[in-house]
Parts: structure tokens; C-alpha cells; sequence
């Protein structure tokens, strides 16, 4: 697949050399405490990222999971994921590393990857689960344009305890077009 080009950021397929910058987002406690696992060590990042490479390789590939770099460098600084959840929908999730938080990477990631989801792929709906803390990731939804679905209770167990999740989603007839 060709990368996908947002305003700041690319979306490219992930390789085996991306370990290093990958563990630097999956092996920090800063950044997995708002993902839906616990931080990985070397050896779980290297058989995750193998079975991504895997997955990307497949005919019938079941996700797209890209890893996000600057426009003006290849280096790994976070990922994004649509998932299927059902007929002609996805569920969107992205990391960013915490050296590059605050600059505005997520919201890119996430809207270049919302438009190959209704554009390229012709979905028809994308969700976004959040932990209720995590309120940088609710806003990156918000501005994309995504509407408060509800609260998913007990949704993820991450860090040793239950989390609950907000549901956010977002049709192809709400989402801007370019």
C-alpha cells in the first residue's frame, strides 16, 4: 500500500526495522497508560510488530495498522489502526510517542486515516473508544468531527484494573470531504 500523506504527517506501512521507535511508543508507561494493553517489553514490541508486517502482507489483509512519521522524516514516532467491527465500519485507534505529544500529530494521524477509511476503503462508519481520562484523545475525536455515543463500561482491562471507554463515531456523511 502507498503511503498516506495528512498535513504533517505520513502513514506508511510498518517494517521490522521500526522496532526501536516502536518500543519507544508501545514500552512507555506514559503513552500505553491510554491504550487498551499494558506497556510491552523488547521482545512482545518485536513479535507485535513481526505480526503486523505479517498482516499487511495478507490478500485479504483484516487492518490496517500504519505507522505514523513526520513529512520530513521516515523514523516511527507513533502509530494508527482501523479495525473492522462490523459491515462497512471500523474502529479507529493511535499512539502517538510522548516526545512528540502536543504538536498536533494525533488529530493529523487520525484524519488522514478517517479519510482512507471513507474514501479508499468506502466505510460507512468509524468508532473511537477513549478512556474517560484521556482527554487530549477526546478532543482529537471532537475536532474531527465524531459525535458521544456513550460509555462502555468495564470495556478494557489495562494497567491492573478495569477501564471504562467513551464511544465516539463518526458517519461518511458528517465527516468533512479533504
Amino acid at each position: 500500500m502507498d503511503p498516506l500523506t495528512g498535513d504533517g504527517v505520513r502513514l506508511r506501512e510498518f517494517r521490522l526495522d521500526d522496532l526501536d521507535n516502536y518500543l519507544a511508543v508501545v514500552g512507555d508507561d506514559r503513552v500505553t497508560t491510554w491504550l487498551s494493553f499494558d506497556s510491552r517489553d523488547r521482545a512482545a514490541a518485536e513479535k507485535s510488530l513481526g505480526a503486523m508486517v505479517e498482516r499487511a502482507a495478507l490478500a485479504d489483509r483484516p487492518d490496517y495498522t500504519l505507522a505514523v512519521t513526520r513529512l520530513d522524516d521516515d523514523r516511527l514516532i507513533g502509530f494508527a489502526r482501523l479495525g473492522p467491527t462490523g459491515i462497512q465500519a471500523a474502529h479507529l485507534g493511535y499512539a502517538i510517542a510522548a516526545d512528540h505529544w502536543g504538536r498536533g500529530h494525533a488529530t493529523d494521524a487520525a484524519r488522514t486515516m478517517v479519510k482512507f477509511a471513507f474514501g479508499t476503503l468506502g466505510l460507512h462508519r468509524v468508532s473511537a473508544a477513549i478512556g474517560p481520562e484521556n482527554l487530549a484523545s477526546v478532543a482529537v475525536v471532537k475536532r474531527l468531527g465524531f459525535s458521544y455515543e456513550g460509555r462502555i463500561r468495564h470495556h478494557v482491562f489495562t494497567n491492573g484494573d478495569w477501564r471504562d471507554s467513551l464511544l465516539y463515531s463518526v458517519l461518511d456523511t458528517e465527516f468533512p470531504a479533504g
